[in-house]
């Protein structure tokens, strides 16, 4: 839906939800063969607008490799929708539920109904997975959607919302576009359901306004995922997942590594190697157009704020790969900087970076590990390089995350079949695999009596055979256990 000046916003947006709802009622709940349909439709209408897509997204943000997008993106939406298509049939079936034995002639099942109309509150980091796999989602689960995606991405919101509406009736998904403004009424409607992606900060904002209308709500949001980096183990295929992990998209990444705790002794090889491996990556430094820009002045400038504070706070801030001063050539360009000798006084480590830049703390047991990650907010992801032993046993056993992944970054996000969100600061409830699938059904609990039932021989008047099925089912009454 394009919102008219003539009409408050507000009032544009409870229409379109009232006619989705209804819509939503008068068509019953879709079977598989329709959801199946608006699956397919969305998967043939993502891949024809592909070049599109790329270059919307490669112009909002000043410069984007049409392979990240493609790789980072589009192949995580069509996967998923894959995913969900093949699974649909085991998602939707009845599910058997145990019947106690005082009710063994009944049978009890839990069924997943569509909930109704999903609102989606997209990001601009990866404004076509995190807008189109939600949606996808939400069509599985047999529901409409509205869509609000980030203002900061203007041209890929207009393809996005282009794209949609023509394969798509208004009745089944509708995009929503605007500023902070539109956002905020558009978190204050009646949704069944809503899913949010995006800064802690809103989140907060996000959650209390769908609490006017007690509607659920599904939290992605972020923090500070740590790497650590076991003893001996910052060699050449570390490096390789975590200059992945830390610079696709420039950092810009939710899940992305944010901080560095690498042992004592292996910190300059650790530097070293880094430095070679974004060298290897990047080899036309940061105006390779394999490398991303980030996405708004505003967000340029605290990058760079928070490298000054950590250098007047008595940092070493190292620019690493090949010609990092060249990085004012292009627009809103920042060069990969290592950021070494840091203290939490420093604001890179007390705010979320999303951005080229990783801060490195040294450690020297592991239990200074678990206890420097349990004293702050739990993260969104936490990441392991080394070998399965005593030491990462005892990590994964005494942390909490998001998820974890284990001498890989990213890839956990790709796994459909794994539940992805936050816990705590870094998120709530989860919208991938059949969690996500549950997240946004109802699961209605039914239990079908049969002929014969016991309990309708304790009504009262109450008498002996009451007593009688209560000793057999509480056991004889004895008397009360004194206190310790």
């Amino acid at each position: 839906m394009t919102v008219s000046l003539d009409i408050p916003y507000e009032e544009q947006m409870g229409t379109t939800l009232r006619r989705q709802r209804q819509a939503f009622l008068d068509d019953g709940f879709p079977a598989a063969g329709v959801r199946r349909n608006r699956l397919r439709r969305l998967r043939t209408v993502v891949l024809a607008h592909r070049t599109e897509l790329e270059g919307a997204v490669c112009a909002d943000f000043g410069n984007r490799s049409r392979y990240e997008t493609d790789l980072m993106e589009l192949m995580g939406v069509v996967q998923s929708i894959g995913y969900l298509d093949r699974k649909l049939r085991r998602f939707m079936r009845r599910e058997r539920r145990h019947v106690g034995l005082a009710y063994r002639t009944g049978r009890a099942y839990v069924e997943y109904q569509p909930l109704g109309v999903i609102g989606i509150m997209a990001p601009w980091n990866y404004p076509l997975s995190l807008t189109l796999i939600p949606l996808a989602t939400a069509f599985a689960a047999g529901n409409r959607a509205m869509i609000k995606p980030s203002e900061l991405t203007p041209r890929t919101s207009a393809v996005i919302q282009r794209m949609l509406a023509s394969a798509f009736s208004e009745d089944e998904v509708a995009v929503v576009t605007g500023g902070a403004d539109v956002g905020a009424a558009f978190s204050a409607l009646a949704f069944d359901h809503l899913l949010f992606i995006g800064s802690t900060q809103v989140g907060r904002k996000v959650m209390k306004a769908a609490s006017e209308n007690l509607v659920p709500v599904t939290l992605e949001l972020g923090g500070k995922s740590p790497a650590i980096v076991a003893r001996g183990h910052a060699h050449a295929r570390t490096m390789t997942s975590l200059v992945y992990g830390k610079l696709s998209n420039a950092g810009q990444t939710c899940v992305a590594p944010d901080y560095a705790l690498v042992h004592e002794d292996d910190l300059e090889q650790f530097i070293s190697l880094y430095q070679e491996t974004v060298r290897a990556f990047y080899p036309n430094g940061p105006t390779d157009p394999d490398y991303a820009s980030i996405i708004s002045e505003r967000h340029y400038d605290r990058l760079t704020g928070l490298l000054d504070d950590a250098r007047r706070k008595g940092a070493r801030v190292l620019d690493v790969g090949h010609a990092p001063a060249n990085a004012t050539r292009r627009v809103r360009t920042l060069a990969p900087a290592l950021v070494v000798d840091v203290d939490d006084g420093m604001a890179i480590m007390q705010e979320e970076i999303f951005g080229p830049i990783l801060p490195v703390r040294t450690y020297r047991t592991m239990a200074q590990v678990i206890g420097y990650v349990n004293a702050r907010p739990r993260p969104l992801a936490l990441y392991y390089f080394g070998p399965r032993d005593a030491d990462s046993e005892l990590l994964l056993a005494r942390t909490t995350s998001g998820n974890v992944g284990i001498n890989n970054t990213l890839m956990h996000v790709a796994q459909d079949d794994l539940p992805f969100g936050g816990v705590g600061p870094s998120g709530m409830g989860a919208y991938h695999g059949i969690e996500g699938f549950r997240a946004m059904s109802h699961a209605k609990g039914v239990y079908v009596q049969g002929r014969w039932s016991l309990p309708r021989l304790l009504h009262a008047p109450f008498g002996r055979l009451a007593d009688q099925v209560l000793t057999l089912m509480l056991g004889r009454q004895t008397p009360p256990v004194a206190p310790p």
